[in-house]
């Protein structure tokens, strides 16, 4: 399932993860696991954020994906179910 993953870091662990290096070294491990059809980096609400969309195989993916963020950079993190304008096309003709 297509999934929009959204994480605001909290900026005085994220400070930390940039200056040792541990939150490059994060969002790479992020980055090669999900294999994401984008990725966006950005300030939200006043702090480090990402945008990812990746396809979720399965919901035991959740763990393994939000801990990282969790644990490098006491984010907030959400996962929402997304759609592209085909998949949205295809749910609008499924109601006629």
């Amino acid at each position: 399932m297509r999934t929009l993953l959204r994480a605001r870091m909290d900026t005085r662990t994220s400070n930390e993860a940039v200056k040792d290096g541990t939150m490059a070294k994060m969002i790479e491990e992020v980055v090669q696991q999900l294999e994401p059809e984008a990725a966006y980096f950005t300030a939200l609400d006043g702090g480090r954020s990402c945008l990812i969309v990746f396809d979720m195989k399965d919901p035991s993916q959740m763990p393994g994906i939000c801990e990282k963020f969790f644990l490098t950079a006491e984010a907030e993190v959400e996962l929402h179910p997304v759609m592209n304008l085909d998949d949205l096309k295809k749910g609008l003709a499924a109601l006629s």
